[in-house]
């Protein structure tokens, strides 16, 4: 298993009943493939007693491509891999600048279906954003948070044993050039925002504590 340092549980929402809040742990800067490796080694170990956890990490340059994914929209690479994973999804770009939030939750214990699992991420990414006086919004049949017309923030999720793992990723101080070397998520064109467009100076420590917290927030209600 990486290694990780949790948020003090003081930090978190309280949870009413029987669940615990979820733990939120910073992994700072890693490869994919090993974070890949351990989330899922995370999802077919636990058991009902597992606490959910939300995972913050940001990545060394790398494309993934989910199992719905097509190669045709891999465009012009260079030096940068790309991994197949068994998201949802088409293809996408993470790196440094950009937190990714993954999100290891038992969807069964907390009564939550996968399309209110998606609908809370969301808003949680949308109430980030308010933070910072960003207005975001969902577009109709294309998961992920946008800014005007502009992809700020993305989402894919794999679901299994009633679990999930993999989550979501918002842009906030990174080079967006990579995303030309492909279809953002399977649309030609498709523009691509992060914060300090909007807001800079923003630091990537602070923006991921501040999704954490909404994500937290989402999860534990």
């Amino acid at each position: 298993m990486l290694a990780a340092q949790p948020v003090a549980a003081a930090a978190l929402p309280p949870v009413a009943g029987a669940l615990v809040p979820v733990r939120v742990r910073r992994l700072g800067l890693t490869e994919h493939a090993a974070t890949f490796a351990a989330m899922r080694a995370f999802t077919d170990a636990r058991d009902a007693q597992t606490p959910d956890e939300i995972w913050l990490t940001e990545h060394a340059p790398v494309y993934t491509l989910g199992l719905a994914g097509k190669p045709e929209h891999v465009l012009n690479p260079g030096d940068i891999p790309v991994v197949g994973i068994d998201r949802g999804g088409q293809v996408t770009y993470h790196g440094p600048g950009q937190v990714v939030a993954y999100i290891l939750v038992d969807l069964r214990r907390r009564g939550l279906k996968v399309r209110e699992l998606v609908a809370r991420l969301e808003d949680a990414l949308i109430a980030t954003l308010v933070q910072y006086g960003v207005a975001g919004h969902r577009r109709t049949g294309m998961p992920g948070v946008y800014v005007n017309d502009a992809k700020i923030a993305a989402l894919g999720l794999k679901v299994r044993n009633g679990c999930s793992y993999h989550g979501v990723s918002l842009n906030v101080a990174m080079d967006l050039a990579p995303f030309a070397g492909i279809n953002p998520c399977g649309y030609a064109g498709l523009e691509m925002a992060q914060l300090t467009q909007f807001v800079p100076g923003v630091d990537v420590e602070t923006a991921g504590s501040r999704l954490a917290a909404q994500l937290a927030a989402a999860l534990n209600t």
